[in-house]
């Protein structure tokens, strides 16, 4: 409930100065026939299925096998679907259902008679768990690759999700359904394709809070739980443990990502993997051909007779739309945690949340990723990740989209769209509405500045400068004040991260070979590591009465800005 807490805090900061925002991107029309069937009587059995993806692309019909047996880990070469089937839960059971997401797909609000839901939520174990099939669904596992911490790492896909099918509603709406949890897939490798309650919980509340503060991303339906269970390392101490399974509906236009693309990859200088597909430059035009007719009709409209300038039209798009998104997380203090290749989405939207996070004390080198060691994906450095992945996507389309062209269009486009989009949110959040001055991108700078230094509350910063007072400042500085970290808790939080020894051996490679340095990549980490020595020898000196002291003053002089800023 932490997860869902802040972020509901984080809408707060932001809904009263903010125009709404669109639910990006449309999903795609359905055949005007599709409203036109008469309903069947049972809740989710008269959902109409017309699974357009696997009629577009390349489906592999996984190799004979024992009746039921799961499907077994293989490349699968030439194709970018593989059938499946879920592995069925014992005793599955519905531990929340979001009711706005299910309404995308046509389905009613929840009946007042107590009975009426119980029958409800039993349809939705059975159906959401996979323990049986809507009828039309067509279980499938998608395939691609990804560059995982800068380094591709081939053949990955779907190892624990499921494509069921693609819903579409009388509105002409189309929303593909995926079960996330439900069993293994060709893609699963040594994993089980299982995910247990406590990740799927977490999947499901971020997923809900992230759209109702107005960020693009994938939906949660629904979230079932079972009696089955599955062993898992929960602080990856070596000691294992059961823990339940579960599985979670996801909803959205389309699960395809930048991944996608890169089955086509040929062998890499560095790692020598190579995607399942390479040389099959058709596929990459079949699948950008379905991509673009039907998640972006206008560019397919305006670009219908020529191929390149359709392909440079839709790059151009996805790339404004990820600067857009990075852009709102950074404005919701949001860190995703595993900004690889293949789990950003071609349409823009928030997809696959793993180790994810929100800022509570601002610090721009927060990683909510245990395993990210180098700080990777920091809060701080996911617009530059994103535009990184965004050229892995632009080699990828190559020679369907030439990487020059590509490349100039990245250059040209990404850093200007966020920062115009990053500045137009801040602006919202700080009620900056009357007029656009040159001063508030340093305005929002020295805002950031001032929480890093004093050790403040992202969200509750913003939460509480939403009731500036127009007068009398000492009152509020108090409770300004107030929600800054202590003298411990920076201590704590600046403390060295790097054994003495391991800083002392660094010290000396960067005196005496810079170049190693650089190759193992270890620079960065160096020159942060050398920021939090510092900082910890200023706070040591420091008494309690001393830092709030300077957390006021320091307080008082972005005031003033903010205050002339807002005239």
């Amino acid at each position: 409930m932490a997860v869902l807490r802040v972020a509901l805090a984080a809408s707060l900061a932001v809904a009263r100065t903010r125009p709404p925002l669109g639910r990006r991107p449309p999903p795609a029309p359905c055949p005007a026939s599709a409203g036109a069937m008469e309903p069947e009587p049972r809740w989710l059995a008269g959902l109409r299925f017309d699974n357009r993806a696997l009629r577009a692309l390349p489906v592999e019909t996984p190799p004979p096998g024992p009746e039921g047996a799961p499907s077994a880990p293989r490349p699968v070469p030439g194709a970018c679907f593989s059938r499946v089937r879920p592995a069925p839960l014992r005793q599955p059971r519905v531990v929340a259902l979001s009711e706005p997401a299910l309404a995308l797909l046509g389905l009613g609000a929840p009946p007042a008679d107590a009975a009426a839901r119980e029958a409800r939520e039993a349809e939705a174990a059975l159906f959401f768990s996979g323990n049986a099939l809507l009828p039309g669904a067509e279980p499938a596992a998608h395939c691609y690759c990804g560059h995982q911490f800068g380094q591709f790492a081939g053949q990955l896909g779907d190892g624990a999700a499921m494509y069921l099918g693609e819903v579409c509603t009388a509105a002409g709406e189309r929303w593909e359904l995926q079960l996330k949890g439900a069993g293994p897939t060709p893609f699963s490798r040594q994993a089980d394709g299982r995910k247990v309650l406590r990740s799927s919980i977490r999947e499901f509340l971020c997923s809900e809070a992230m759209f109702h503060l107005g960020i693009p991303t994938t939906r949660a339906g629904a979230c079932v739980t079972s009696q089955s269970s599955v062993e898992r390392d929960v602080f990856y101490d070596g000691n294992p443990r059961h823990e339940q399974c579960a599985v979670v509906l996801r909803v959205a236009p389309t699960f395809l990502r930048f991944g996608s693309f890169e089955i086509f990859k040929s062998s890499d200088e560095h790692t020598g993997r190579a995607g399942p597909s390479v040389g099959r430059n058709d596929i990459r035009v079949q699948m950008l051909d379905y991509v673009i007719s039907t998640f972006y009709p206008e560019i397919q409209a305006t670009h219908a007779s020529d191929s390149v300038q359709r392909h440079a039209a839709f790059f151009r798009e996805v790339t404004r739309r990820t600067a857009q998104l990075v852009a709102e997380w950074q404005c919701v203090g949001f860190c995703h945690g595993v900004l690889n290749t293949d789990n950003m989405s071609i349409v823009g939207l928030t997809i696959d949340y793993g180790p994810f996070g929100f800022l509570d004390r601002y610090d721009p080198d927060h990683v909510c990723n245990a395993s990210d060691t180098a700080g990777r994906y920091s809060y701080s450095r996911q617009p530059e990740v994103c535009k990184w992945n965004l050229q892995k996507l632009a080699e990828a389309l190559d020679p369907a989209l030439p990487l020059e062209l590509a490349e100039a269009i990245l250059a040209e486009e990404f850093d200007a769209e966020f920062r115009r989009h990053y500045l137009q949110k801040m602006r919202w959040k700080l009620g900056l509405v009357r007029a656009e001055r040159e001063e508030d991108s340093a305005l929002v700078a020295g805002l950031l500045e001032t929480m890093h230094l004093t050790g403040a509350d992202f969200t509750n910063s913003f939460y509480l400068l939403s009731s500036f007072p127009a007068e009398d400042l000492d009152e509020f500085l108090a409770t300004l004040t107030a929600q800054c970290a202590s003298l411990e808790e920076l201590r704590r939080a600046f403390r060295p991260q790097m054994d003495p020894r391991q800083l002392s051996m660094m010290l000396m490679l960067a005196q005496s070979n810079p170049q190693l340095l650089a190759l193992i990549g270890t620079r960065a980490s160096l020159a942060r590591e050398l920021e939090r020595v510092e900082r910890l020898s200023r706070l040591e000196q420091l008494s309690p009465a001393e830092l709030h002291g300077r957390n006021r003053s320091r307080w008082a002089e972005w005031l003033l800005e903010y205050r002339c800023g807002g005239c």
